[in-house]
């Protein structure tokens, strides 16, 4: 669960004391308060979508939407592309307008809405909920990593460090979510508890969504009591700085028209197969047709994107196909004990917590030694299909009843391998390439990547049926297939690509 889309940190001037302050492990003290306020944000984010699909899917009659798998997983899909699509809208308010502190307030406000929206058991309210989540998190997300590294002067070298403090905030809030809201809406034992009070157990998912909503409400306390910590980082524009209002009529209308265009695909396959082909037109043009440098760099963006879509893709089907494996076709017990099935989606956050260390002694042992940009980035498709080629036998072994929980143990360990290997070298790699005038753009493009990723895995879900063994381990493999020609590809134009990023390879 590693923070896919790390804007650059905030430019602005900070007051002098901030960067003296070491009352937090030997850092700024404000980042006790981002780390907390992250921490209980990903617990509310990644506590309800664990439950999300489950709850769209699962009977009326047990407290569910009872939609079908199709409609479930295109709205799954559209929200989790709508939560990263809307982070450049968000972004592009919090340098303009109203600044990245502000941003994280206003943001974390209205996901705290959405979650207790959730928690009321109607359809309207669903779907409200969702839509205050994704526009809160547009907000929010793309400031509160500006604002850590706002604690820091550019030559701080307290700074990456700073940062891996952070993310293990991340990472335990992502790890411990699914783990309470799962157990308050798929444990037996609480079905029982609300039994013994008199209430509905089919209330039981409504009791998760509300424990996320609790979580983003302690963040948001802590964030708002501790606001002064974080000195003048991340405030907004000077009060006489001219307010680019026609460029966020734009970015309005062009995040609008991209949401709507992609909704509409759920509807019109070619529309989708039509968007998803526009960067291959980008990548002739910079790659082959632009000589300069910056062009030749744009280039290898490109490349880096299509990839991190395809990546995604798969990696984020996680809180879908994987998730509706786990509850249907896998047994769900450890020496005879039984747990939810939603508990899976904390699998990857503690693999995250245990790779990524690892990782960063890795890559600083082997220095010049270590594989190219475009090899990680292969590396991280080849486990991340390596990892979908398991599920093959894991499918076909369900014709035969429900399956171990090792397999989907031995699947997120792979893909969480896949990610250390792309998606932190993403995050740098953007920032090397992209050319200092087109910076925010560029990191808005990483946010595309993941936006379109996610709506693709949304897509792919549709076709998960857990009635057909043979047709589920068609389904894993033709992905594994995709996924491993896309690695050979990269992999092939690995020296090609080296060279559109030129010195800064």
């Amino acid at each position: 669960m590693i923070d896919r889309a790390r804007p650059q940190p905030d430019p602005t001037p900070h007051v002098p004391e901030t960067f003296d302050d070491r009352g937090f492990a030997g850092h700024p003290r404000g980042l006790s308060n981002l780390f907390f306020a992250e921490m209980w944000e990903r617990f509310s984010f990644y506590g309800m979508r664990a439950l999300l699909m489950l709850f769209m899917v699962a009977p009326v009659a047990t407290g569910g939407l009872g939609l079908d798998q199709v409609r479930a997983a295109e709205i799954y899909g559209n929200y989790t592309m709508a939560c990263y699509l809307l982070c450049i809208l968000g972004g592009y308010i919090a340098d303009n307008f109203i600044g990245a502190r502000r941003a994280v307030l206003v943001g974390g406000l209205i996901i705290t809405a959405g979650h207790y929206t959730l928690a009321v058991d109607s359809m309207a309210a669903f779907y409200a909920g969702l839509a205050l989540v994704a526009v809160g998190t547009g907000l929010l997300k793309p400031s509160i990593s500006t604002l850590v590294g706002g604690l820091y002067r550019d030559s701080d070298t307290r700074r990456d460090a700073g940062f891996s403090l952070f993310y293990m905030g991340i990472n335990l809030g992502a790890f411990a979510a699914p783990l309470v809201t799962g157990w308050l809406a798929q444990s037996e034992r609480f079905r029982e508890i609300l039994v013994g009070w008199g209430l509905d157990p089919n209330s039981c998912w409504h009791w998760g969504f509300g424990a996320a909503a609790i979580g983003m409400t302690l963040g948001m306390t802590v964030y708002v009591r501790r606001l002064s910590w974080l000195g003048n980082a991340g405030e907004a524009p000077a009060a006489g700085k001219a307010r680019p209002w026609k460029g966020l009529i734009w970015v309005i209308l062009g995040s609008a028209a991209l949401l709507g265009l992609l909704v509409r695909a759920d509807r019109y396959p070619a529309l989708l197969v039509t968007l998803y082909s526009l960067p291959l037109v980008g990548i002739a043009y910079f790659g082959l047709f632009r000589k300069d440098e910056e062009g030749r760099r744009l280039g290898a963006i490109l490349v880096f994107f299509v990839a991190a879509i395809l990546f995604w893709a798969v990696f984020e089907q996680a809180g879908s196909t994987l998730a509706l494996f786990a509850e249907d076709l896998t047994r769900n017990e450890v020496l005879g004990h039984g747990f939810p099935s939603s508990w899976f989606q904390s699998v990857n956050a503690l693999f995250v917590m245990m790779l990524a260390p690892l990782f960063a002694w890795l890559w600083v042992r082997m220095g010049k030694g270590q594989p190219s940009v475009p090899v990680k980035f292969a590396l991280g498709l080849l486990f991340l299909g390596l990892s979908f080629a398991l599920m093959v036998p894991a499918a076909a072994a369900t014709a035969a009843g429900k399956v171990s929980p090792l397999w989907l143990l031995a699947v997120y360990f792979l893909q969480t391998v896949g990610e250390m290997c792309l998606s932190p070298v993403g995050l740098s790699t953007m920032s090397r390439l992209a050319p200092a005038h087109l910076a925010g753009l560029v990191m808005g493009v990483w946010f595309l990547a993941t936006s379109l990723g996610n709506k693709l895995a949304g897509t792919l879900a549709g076709g998960f049926d857990a009635k057909d063994p043979a047709g589920l381990s068609d389904f894993f493999l033709n992905q594994a297939l995709v996924v491993g020609a896309m690695t050979v590809a990269l992999l092939a134009l690995a020296p090609w690509v080296k060279r559109l990023m030129g010195r800064r390879g």
